[in-house]
């Protein structure tokens, strides 16, 4: 009976709001999330793709420190020309292994605009009440579940750090034994623990995170990206942070956000159940995730990139075009990190930086090349 009354609502033209609460309590009674504040769910009309909308009204507003349970998929599946059953069929999935939300998606593809878009299919935006342009959003990372039993990751000879536009790659370059090929791992849960079958001697453990979490950016034509004015492609990260493809963030890490737009305007998308510095074919294992996160405002925090904390690191990021650049804003983001909150002289900093941080490529397949700083806590008596 809930569900029918639930449905008629759904077609009627009611705040979205209204919606997210209503699933909430459906999801709750059926013990289909963990307990949270909000429930956002996958629908078309909770989705953008391949962009982040700076005027889109918010599907959902909350107050700092509230939590949000929040559905997304994959762009595996649910992007590409051909119908999912048989795209996915094709892969070996059963038409009923595929979530009812990536038909939904695939059925409304076509009345999206896609001038100057990627491919990412994000949910949002959810807005903070309060926020405002030049202060922080925390985004704390409590759940993160799989929604199905498998995950798609894509290889080729001229993609990921292969592309022939790749920095580095050179006419003379020899052609690689690579096919363009869909690979589908199966996910089972062994002795407590979620993993990808890989191949009957090779298990991949699951570390699921999601590749982009950001607020609504300030696109400015001709910044990586930002090909149509206004639009921010989903491709590149930036200081709004986006597709930082991060592995760090999986359950119990925190992001920290600089806020460009009233209300700050959270998307999350771009879910992964696993994947390795570097990204290198250009596609993690794609699967569509479902998270929970509690949302804070902080007005004490102005930050001009985002910034990760974990148990064990605090980790600070550089972002461009030119990997070594990269590099370089990660260094000195460490610095003055060491310098603001440890109070280190800047020499000392760098010594530091020198000595006991680790420098990784943490992706360097979305047009920017994107290098965190790990600073481990446990140097810091």
């Amino acid at each position: 009976m809930f569900h029918r009354q639930l449905m008629k609502l759904h077609c009627k033209t009611v705040a979205w709001t209204t919606i997210a609460l209503l699933f909430s309590v459906l999801s709750d009674a059926v013990g289909a999330q963990p307990q949270s504040d909000h429930f956002v769910p996958s629908r078309p009309e909770t989705l953008s793709w391949g962009w982040f909308p700076i005027d889109k009204p918010p599907i959902l507003t909350v107050t700092s420190g509230d939590t949000v349970f929040v559905d997304t998929l994959s762009h595996a599946g649910s992007t590409q020309r051909a119908h999912p059953v048989e795209s996915l069929g094709e892969l070996g999935v059963e038409a009923s292994e595929i979530l009812q939300d990536v038909i939904d998606f695939w059925d409304s593809r076509d009345g999206r605009p896609r001038e100057g878009r990627s491919g990412h299919v994000i949910t949002g935006p959810i807005a903070i009440a309060g926020a405002e342009p030049g202060d922080t959003l925390e985004v704390q990372v409590l759940d993160l579940t799989t929604r199905a039993a498998y995950g798609i990751n894509n290889t080729g000879p001229t993609s990921g750090v292969f592309a022939r536009n790749y920095p580095g790659t050179r006419p003379s370059d020899p052609q690689r034994d690579i096919e363009n090929a869909r690979h589908l791992y199966r996910t089972v849960t062994v002795d407590g623990r979620e993993m990808a079958l890989f191949s009957d001697d090779i298990r991949v453990p699951l570390a699921p995170f999601m590749g982009i979490m950001a607020v609504a950016p300030d696109p400015v034509l001709g910044q990586p990206g930002v090909e149509v004015p206004g639009v921010q492609a989903s491709r590149p990260p930036g200081a709004f942070g986006g597709n930082l493809d991060i592995k760090d963030l999986t359950v119990g890490s925190t992001l920290y956000l600089p806020i460009f737009h009233a209300g700050a305007l959270f998307y999350v998308g771009d879910p992964h159940a696993a994947q390795g510095d570097g990204e290198v074919s250009g596609t993690a294992i794609e699967q569509s995730l479902s998270g929970r996160f509690r949302l804070v405002l902080r007005k004490d925090m102005p930050l001009s990139m985002p910034r990760i904390e974990t148990d064990a690191h605090y980790i600070l990021m550089g972002i461009d075009l030119d990997l070594d650049r990269a590099l370089q804003q990660a260094v000195d983001e460490v610095v003055s990190f060491l310098v603001e909150e440890k109070g280190l002289t800047p020499t000392k900093a760098v010594s530091l930086a020198s000595i006991a941080v680790d420098f990784q490529v943490a992706e360097a397949v979305d047009l920017t090349q994107l290098v965190t700083g790990k600073i481990p806590k446990s140097i810091f008596r």
